[in-house]
C-alpha cells in the first residue's frame, strides 16, 4: 500500500541545517555558508574519480571534496567510479516516470491505490501517480540511481546548497557500494511495512549523516544533540504548507513523504548513540528493522522486540468467487495510525496506534460492482488495549460510514449495514477482526476460518416485535 519515494526533498537540504542549527544550538555560532571555502577541507578524493556527466569543473571538484568527506565521516570506503550531473526538471520527471515503471507494474499499483481507498486514506479515484510525479518533480533536489551508480542533483538547487544534497546523496552511494541498498530495501518484500522501515533507515541515515557534514566545523555531531526531529517536523510542515500541491495534499501523501527522513533521523539518532558512531552503522544493514514500529520506537528495536505474526485464512471458498484479492499485506503502526488520524485526530491516532503488536490485511475488488472489501486482523498488546481500540475502532467506523442503517452492539461486537455491505467489528482477547463492504454470510465463514467464536446475531425483526408485545 506504501509508495516508495527514495529521494531528498529539496526543503529538507534548507531544514536539516539552517533551520536545525538555529533553533536547536542557539547558543553556538552559526556554521559558515555552505559555499565557504571553510567548510569543506580541500582534500582530493582518494579510491576512484567521479566520472564527469554534463557539469562544471567547479562542481567536479565539489563532488571530490565531499565524497572524501562523506568517506571519512562513515567510515566507508570508495569501491568503485561514481557518475554524478546536474539534471533539469524534465529529465528528473522523467527519471521518476522510469522508477515508477521498474518498481511496480499496473496492477500493483493498481492495487496500492485501491488500499488506499479502501482504507479511506485517499479519495475514491484520487489520482495517485500523477500527483506524486508532480509534486516529485517540483521538490526532488536530488536522487542516487543505484542501478546506474550515478547521483543526481536539481539544476535549479542554489549553489550553496548544492554541498548538502551532495553529502545526502553521497551518503546513499558509499551505503549501496558496501550494503547494496536497492536489494537490501527490496529484500523486506512483499511485507509494505518492512520495506517503509529499511527505506527509512537508508533516507533517515542520509539525512543524519549530512547533518554531521554540516555540523563538523563544531565539533558535534547528531549523536552529541537532543532529537532532531521536533525541529525538522516543524519546519517540514511548514514548508509543505507554501507549496501549491502539497498543501491540500490528502494526509497520507503528506506523511509518507516525510516519514522516512523525519523518524529515520531518529531511528538513526538513536542508534548511533547506542552504539560506536558510523563505525557500527554495518550493523543495521545486518540486522535491519522489521516494522516500522522499531523505526518510531527505536528501544524496541535495539531490544529486539519485533511484531507478532498474524495470518489470515487461504481464501478459497471462504470469501464469494466474484472477489479478486487485490493486495494482502501488513499495516504495519505508521499506517495504522494514518488510518485512526484519519478519522479520530492526531492525538488518539498517535496513542491507539502504539499498541500495535502486529496486523495482516486483504483487499479484494468486486467483478462487477468494483467495491472494495476489506478484511483486517489485528494483534495488540494486550486485552485492555484490544479493549480500547474496539470503543475508538468503533467509532471510526461510524465516522467513515455515515449512511449506516442496522447497528448493532454487543460486548466487543459490532455491525452495522451500508449500501456497500456489513461492516463488522469483533476483538477476542488481544485480537481484533475488521471486515468491510461484506455480508454476514461472508463474514461468519472468516470467523470461522481464524478460529474465533461466532459472535452474536441479531435477532430477526418478527422475533423482536413478538418479545416487545409479550406482558
Amino acid at each position: 500500500m506504501t509508495k516508495r519515494l527514495s529521494v531528498l526533498l529539496s526543503f529538507f537540504c534548507v531544514l536539516a541545517l539552517s533551520v536545525f542549527v538555529t533553533a536547536a544550538w542557539p547558543q553556538q555560532a552559526a556554521p559558515p555558508p555552505a559555499n565557504s571555502s571553510s567548510q569543506i577541507p580541500t582534500v582530493r578524493s582518494p579510491g576512484a574519480p567521479i566520472i564527469i556527466a554534463h557539469t562544471s569543473p567547479e562542481f567536479i571538484r565539489a563532488a571530490d571534496e565531499v565524497l572524501a568527506e562523506m568517506s571519512r565521516l562513515l567510515d566507508l570506503p570508495i569501491k568503485e567510479p561514481l557518475k554524478k550531473s546536474l539534471r533539469s526538471k524534465q529529465e528528473i520527471r522523467e527519471y521518476l516516470v522510469r522508477e515508477e515503471e521498474d518498481d511496480k507494474d499496473a496492477p500493483q499499483r493498481y492495487a496500492d491505490d485501491k488500499a488506499l481507498e479502501a482504507f479511506g486514506l485517499i479519495p475514491k479515484d484520487f489520482p495517485l501517480d500523477s500527483f506524486l510525479l508532480d509534486v516529485l518533480t517540483d521538490q526532488v533536489a536530488g536522487l542516487y540511481d543505484a542501478k546506474t551508480k550515478e547521483f543526481y542533483i536539481a539544476d535549479w538547487i542554489p549553489i550553496d546548497e548544492q554541498k548538502e544534497v551532495m553529502a545526502h546523496e553521497l551518503t546513499h552511494a558509499l551505503e549501496d557500494q558496501s550494503f547494496h541498498i536497492d536489494p537490501w530495501i527490496k529484500a523486506a518484500r512483499p511485507n509494505d511495512d518492512a520495506e517503509l522501515a529499511r527505506d527509512a533507515v537508508s533516507e533517515g541515515s542520509a539525512l543524519a549523516a549530512m547533518m554531521d557534514y554540516g555540523l563538523r566545523d563544531q565539533k558535534v555531531g547528531v549523536r552529541d544533540i537532543p532529537d532532531v526531529t521536533p525541529v525538522l517536523r516543524n519546519g517540514a510542515l511548514g514548508e509543505m504548507d507554501k507549496d501549491s500541491h502539497l498543501k491540500d495534499a490528502p494526509r497520507i501523501i503528506r506523511d509518507e513523504l516525510i516519514f522516512p527522513y523525519l523518524a529515520g533521523t531518529t531511528f538513526s539518532q538513536q542508534f548511533l548513540k547506542a552504539n560506536s558512531g558510523w563505525v557500527d552503522l554495518k550493523k543495521i544493514f545486518d540486522n535491519p528493522p522489521v516494522s516500522t514500529q522499531q523505526i518510531i520506537h527505536p528501544n524496541l528495536y535495539l531490544a529486539g522486540v519485533k511484531p507478532y505474526p498474524v495470518t489470515l485464512p487461504v481464501w478459497k471458498d471462504v470469501v464469494p468467487a466474484n472477489w479478486k484479492l487485490l493486495e494482502e499485506n501488513v499495516l504495519g503502526e505508521f499506517c495504522l495510525n494514518e488510518v485512526l488520524t484519519q478519522f479520530l485526530g492526531p492525538d488518539r491516532g498517535t496513542t491507539l496506534s502504539a499498541a500495535w503488536a502486529g496486523d495482516r490485511y486483504a483487499v479484494f475488488e468486486e467483478e462487477k460492482t468494483k467495491r472494495t472489501p476489506l478484511v483486517l486482523r489485528l494483534h495488540l498488546d494486550n486485552a485492555d488495549d484490544a479493549a480500547r481500540f474496539f470503543g475508538q475502532y468503533s467509532e471510526l467506523l461510524e465516522k467513515k460510514y455515515s449512511d449506516r442503517t442496522e447497528l448493532f452492539r454487543r460486548p466487543n461486537f459490532f455491525q452495522f449495514q451500508t449500501p456497500d455491505g456489513g461492516v463488522f467489528l469483533h476483538c477476542v482477547d488481544t485480537g481484533c477482526l475488521v471486515v468491510e463492504r461484506s455480508s454476514r454470510e461472508t463474514y461468519d465463514r472468516i470467523e470461522h476460518a481464524v478460529g474465533w467464536p461466532a459472535p452474536p446475531n441479531p435477532e430477526p425483526e418478527h422475533k423482536q416485535e413478538v418479545a416487545a408485545t409479550r406482558p
